[in-house]
């Protein structure tokens, strides 16, 4: 027999998830004086990204970078140095980083803001009415804010070999051995080349033809020869068909669709990442999902029932924290000031924190192409730039995509592309023009004069026509 609940409580606003974009909305509503509670189910704030995700994996790539540059001193006219890995000790800082940033997530800071945060999993009852724990929580409106996690392929053997997710890699302590990385996205090129750099020996299997499928194909090339410069056997085309665990310390045998195989020690599956749906009991709620299994919103995050929005990883459509925190300020403008703000994906960036970084905003030249047909791409190499020669960051590019003088897309390969791309995003949002950037004067040294070399390159197709030139020349004749 089901025990009886506590007396329903009401709520100007319930916000179910305590992930970058939840808290954003519960700490403003909350702020603003509105009644709020925050629902989580881990025992923790922070999410997927302070815990699992960006924040771990940015500190252990940081350690994996500083290794490889020991070993690149001769490049800076320095003696080489073999670094000696100590997982452990790498664990432990990365540990170290998350533990210090979770101070922002501390529930009592929510609480001073009015917040009241519920450490329970929840479900909903009816459309208004949340179970969290033994308490019922009535809402006004609804923020869904539970996020993803890793979706793993029913792969034949797996299960028995036992392998890693982005949830353990960050508790891995033990010393360099053999990793099979299967998926070429993101999170597998990020971790395939940090612990390579770490000191284990690292096959990378993408089922595609590329990695990064979503990128500019240039942008898979540079990265491809970059982690093979770096030791990662890259293998594309290899999609996993079984895994036949190893016994008695024997490494785990990856059997290929293409009747070759891979063997490793661990594994480590970067597939992509599902919504977090299962529990919630969304049909009680009137709350429907899309055909990927997101929950289904309209442009002001709406879900099927109007008053329960949407934010993050479990609506999409990427899975990012910035478009989390994005998508919350869509909702606060909308639940909270009732206001009918949408949201524009125009000019939303992305970044691989590989290195060099890919980092991209808008369309790339493929797909501007197929879209419109009449655009234009223009590059610039780093390797003519002054800043990037000097730091021995020679590798990438810029290249910009425009249509009828403006710039529908870029992408940056390169050191540092992620801080190099706001400038672009503006341009792509339509509020910054070719020409100001052209105009605008870029200190020097930078790698931020990049952009604007591109950007060159657009006009001095236009400059040095051979019309132009009788121009100036006729000018110059009749002009004292």
């Amino acid at each position: 027999m089901t025990a009886p609940h506590s007396p329903e409580e009401r709520f100007d606003l319930v916000v179910i998830g305590g992930g970058s974009g939840g808290l954003s909305v519960a700490s403003v509503a909350g702020r603003l004086g509105l009644r709020v509670a925050l629902v989580e189910a881990s025992g923790e704030l922070g999410g997927e990204c302070l815990h699992t995700g960006c924040v771990p994996s940015k500190a252990l790539l940081r350690s994996a970078r500083v290794a490889s540059l020991m070993r690149r001193g001769p490049d800076f006219g320095l003696l080489a140095q073999a670094p000696e890995i100590d997982m452990g000790a790498v664990r432990r800082r990365v540990g170290a980083v998350v533990e210090r940033l979770q101070a922002h997530d501390d529930p009592e800071r929510f609480r001073a803001y009015g917040v009241e945060v519920i450490f329970a999993a929840a479900r909903f009852l009816d459309p208004h009415r949340v179970e969290a724990g033994d308490r019922v929580l009535h809402g006004r409106r609804i923020v869904l804010a539970t996020g993803s996690a890793p979706a793993v392929p029913n792969i034949p053997g797996l299960e028995a070999a036992g392998y890693w997710t982005n949830e353990d890699l960050f508790s891995v302590a033990e010393a360099p051995g053999s990793l099979a990385v299967i998926g070429g996205g993101p999170v597998g090129v990020e971790m395939a080349q940090a612990f390579r750099r770490l000191g284990w020996a690292v096959t990378l299997l993408q089922a595609g033809a590329r990695l990064l499928p979503a990128e500019d194909s240039e942008a898979s090339a540079v990265l491809r020869a970059a982690l093979e410069a770096d030791g990662v056997a890259v293998r594309t085309g290899a999609r996993v068909r079984e895994v036949v665990p190893g016994h008695a310390g024997e490494r785990h045998a990856l059997r290929l669709a293409d009747g070759t195989e891979a063997r490793a020690a661990r594994l480590l599956v970067a597939t992509g990442r599902q919504p977090t749906t299962a529990g919630l009991d969304l049909e009680a709620a009137g709350v429907r999902l899309d055909d990927h299994g997101a929950v289904a919103v309209d442009r002001r995050q709406r879900t099927s029932a109007r008053h329960i929005f949407a934010v993050g990883d479990v609506c999409g459509p990427y899975q990012y924290s910035h478009l989390a925190n994005y998508q919350a300020g869509v909702v606060i403008q909308n639940a909270v000031f009732r206001l009918p703000a949408r949201a524009d994906l125009t000019a939303l960036p992305r970044v691989t924190y590989s290195d060099p970084e890919v980092a991209h905003v808008g369309l790339t030249a493929a797909e501007a192409e197929r879209q419109f047909g009449d655009v234009e791409a223009h590059r610039a190499d780093f390797a003519d730039l002054d800043r990037a020669l000097a730091e021995g960051e020679e590798t990438g590019f810029a290249k910009l995509v425009f249509r009828r003088g403006r710039i529908i897309g870029a992408t940056v390969v390169g050191p540092h592309a992620g801080e190099l791309l706001p400038q672009l995003t503006q341009a792509v949002r339509g509020r910054l023009k070719p020409k100001d950037i052209a105009s605008a004067v870029h200190a020097y040294p930078t790698l931020a004069e990049i952009a604007k070399r591109a950007v060159e390159k657009y006009y001095g197709e236009r400059l040095f026509q051979p019309g132009v030139k009788r121009l100036v020349g006729w000018i110059n004749r009749l002009v004292p």
